[in-house]
Formats: structure tokens, C-alpha cells, sequence
């Protein structure tokens, strides 16, 4: 069984380092995207893993616990 990550603020440089060193060790990779003005650049940084874990982003915000509480119930 794979370990799972949930790295919030994937989409900021650090996290999509994080998330790319992560999803190479063979982790399964979650991730927080903020919504932006600007909806092309929330994955950017993302362009090495982002097929793969596409479908393991969920938009979110630290400060709504109850949408914290639904994606790590979902996963």
C-alpha cells in the first residue's frame, strides 16, 4: 500500500517541489489549490506531475475546516 501525502499550497514553488519528490518516491500525492483571479496558473508549476495527480487536486482553504475535513474523508 502506497503512502499517501496531502500537501497544502501544492501549487507554490515549495509544494510543487514537494509533490514532484514525493510522487519519484512513490508516494500517492494529494494537493490544496487556491482559487486564483487567474484560473490558467493555479497548476503551472505543476507541469511535471501534474497528469499524474491531477485528479488528486481539490480546491480548498486552511481556514474552512469543513472543506479540510470533506477531501480527507474523500482520500
Amino acid at each position: 500500500m502506497k503512502k499517501k501525502a496531502l500537501i497544502t499550497g501544492i501549487s507554490g514553488q515549495d509544494g510543487a517541489y514537494l509533490s514532484k519528490y514525493l510522487f519519484e518516491n512513490d508516494y500517492e500525492v494529494y494537493g490544496l489549490l487556491r482559487r486564483h483571479s487567474v484560473p490558467e496558473n493555479q497548476t503551472v508549476r505543476l507541469e511535471n506531475t501534474y497528469e499524474e495527480i491531477k485528479n488528486n487536486l481539490f480546491y480548498a482553504d486552511l481556514t474552512d475546516f469543513a472543506s479540510l475535513i470533506r477531501i480527507i474523508k474523500k482520500n
